[in-house]
């Protein structure tokens, strides 16, 4: 049996944070992303993509923003929890698709390293992982540099 899931995930920008995207610090003049846990937008829209195809909720009902325990919490830890808990429940993942809106700053020289942080974690080919960055053309809140959001889309079999 083969189950598709959809994530989203957004968080404004907000100074003294580090960006954390696919696990990657990367260097963006002490600007990063506003969050209980380190923001991590795509992997945030991983495992929510991967909760849903399994019907299993979404991370704010396994992680909640109101328990201390996922405060800074390295988000890749939290993939990595999420790959646990679908094992658990017989699934395994086939592959990922995601998408990252940001206007800046270029994540082109990041995206390999993201690729490989994802597939450590999920325990599967870097080839079954697929990372895009894109602009919106200054359009929207992503465009005026005001939040990032990603998009994932992921298949699990059973």
């Amino acid at each position: 049996m083969i189950r598709i899931g959809h994530g989203y995930d957004v968080h404004r920008l907000t100074e003294n944070r580090k960006l954390i995207l696919g696990g990657v610090e990367i260097p963006n003049n002490n600007i990063g992303l506003l969050g209980h846990s380190d923001a991590d937008v795509l992997l945030h829209a991983i495992s929510d993509s991967l909760l849903g195809a399994a019907a299993l909720g979404d991370i704010g009902k396994h992680f909640p923003d109101n328990d201390e325990q996922y405060k800074n919490a390295d988000s890749l830890i939290l993939l990595q929890k999420v790959n646990s808990l679908l094992k658990s429940e017989g699934y395994t993942v086939i592959n990922v698709d995601s998408t990252v809106l940001a206007q800046a700053p270029k994540l082109a020289p990041y995206i390999l390293e993201m690729r490989e942080n994802i597939s450590k974690a999920l325990e599967i080919p870097i080839d079954f992982v697929s990372v895009k960055a894109t602009t919106e053309e200054g359009l929207g809140f992503t465009g005026q540099k005001e939040g990032i959001a990603a998009h994932a889309v992921t298949l699990i079999e059973k």
